[in-house]
């Protein structure tokens, strides 16, 4: 598969950020991190005029409400004119309450927009061992969200890839390296629209 990024107009600006807070599945879980998803997204805003840059802020267990807890230093910091919120799926495989994690994302969206970024929403399908009330449950969470607090919404991070044996790792939760660039390619698709 070929990644197309596509090329902004060119005028002098300073690089703006994509901030990427996430879990495993962002943060090249058992694969080189030259090979996941946000490191080929970063080479990919870089052939942007003007340049943007992504910021991996994604840490292997995260829950939502770690990322939560994290995100007001890293909005500080970084100053991104755009949040990819890629949590959630900690959250679903111990359990946790869906009334919890949709207000610790809603807590994240409100900080985000509150600093003038825009959000992108990533969401997450669990195993069929959990059961349609809580998947489905999980599922709304993502897609209630992104209609009542206006954000790009990407519904299952790992559409196209999860489903074959040969693109996800033996644990079947993360994806093999050589299924990164599909992964940020569904990424992309919901992404290229905020760059504008």
């Amino acid at each position: 598969m070929i990644l197309l990024c596509g090329i902004g107009s060119a005028q002098a600006a300073p690089p703006k950020t994509v901030l990427v807070l996430g879990d495993s599945l962002s943060a090249a879980h058992n694969i080189p991190i030259e090979s996941g998803w946000v490191h080929l997204l970063d080479a990919c805003l870089g052939n942007m005029v003007p340049k943007w840059a992504a910021v991996n802020a994604s840490i292997s267990g995260e829950t939502s409400l770690s990322g939560r807890n994290r995100l007001p230093a890293l909005l500080q910091k970084y100053h991104p004119a755009v949040l990819v919120l890629e949590l959630g799926a900690n959250d679903g495989l111990q359990g946790l309450s869906l009334p919890a994690l949709r207000d610790n994302l809603t807590a994240m969206i409100d900080m985000a927009q509150q600093a003038k970024a825009r959000v992108l929403l990533i969401g997450i399908e669990l195993p069929v061992n959990y059961g349609p009330q809580y998947r489905d449950g999980l599922r709304a969470v993502y897609t209630e969200l992104a209609q009542t607090k206006h954000t790009a919404l990407v519904p299952f991070l790992l559409d196209g890839v999860a489903l074959d044996p040969a693109l996800m790792q033996d644990d079947g939760l993360h994806p093999v390296a050589s299924a990164e660039p599909k992964v940020l390619d569904t990424v992309w698709k919901q992404l290229q629209p905020l760059l504008q």
